[in-house]
């Protein structure tokens, strides 16, 4: 069932989310094609058996994160710093962390076309910016 456009989210970056819904039933196989295109040492970090199952669980805790973050902030955003931690503790690099939230974006962006506004532009800018500097804070 579509959204009527009356429905849809006043956040530009919840609406990223909605629109690409509209065209895209799984972003899995999109996010994590473009992670594994732009950084191949990604894909050895994943293992072979059930890696479906926790890249989709992976993408959806992380896309909670992001509406929190770009919303209401009633908590779920400290998923963010949490996964950071866990995340360094398994060889995962601060920089390729940061850069999924961008790779999220990209991938929302090209499922949108003509639909990426000006202001979903800058609210995902803002929003990384913002993720950045939450990740740069001393635990």
């Amino acid at each position: 069932m579509a959204l009527s456009p009356l429905k849809m989210s006043l956040n530009p970056v919840e609406l990223s989310f909605e629109l690409a819904a509209l065209r895209c039933a799984d972003l899995t196989p999109l996010v994590y094609r473009r992670l594994f295109d732009q950084h191949p040492e990604a894909q050895v970090m994943f293992r072979s058996e059930g890696g479906d199952l926790v890249r989709g669980s992976m993408l959806a805790l992380t896309i909670e994160a992001i509406l929190d973050f770009a919303g209401e902030r009633r908590g779920h955003f400290r998923l963010i710093a949490c996964e950071l931690a866990s995340h360094e503790a398994y060889g995962t690099s601060r920089q390729l962390f940061i850069a999924f939230f961008a790779i999220i974006r990209d991938t929302l962006r090209d499922l949108l076309g003509d639909e990426w506004s000006i202001a979903i532009a800058q609210a995902w800018d803002t929003l990384l910016d913002d993720i950045d500097a939450l990740a740069s804070t001393p635990a």
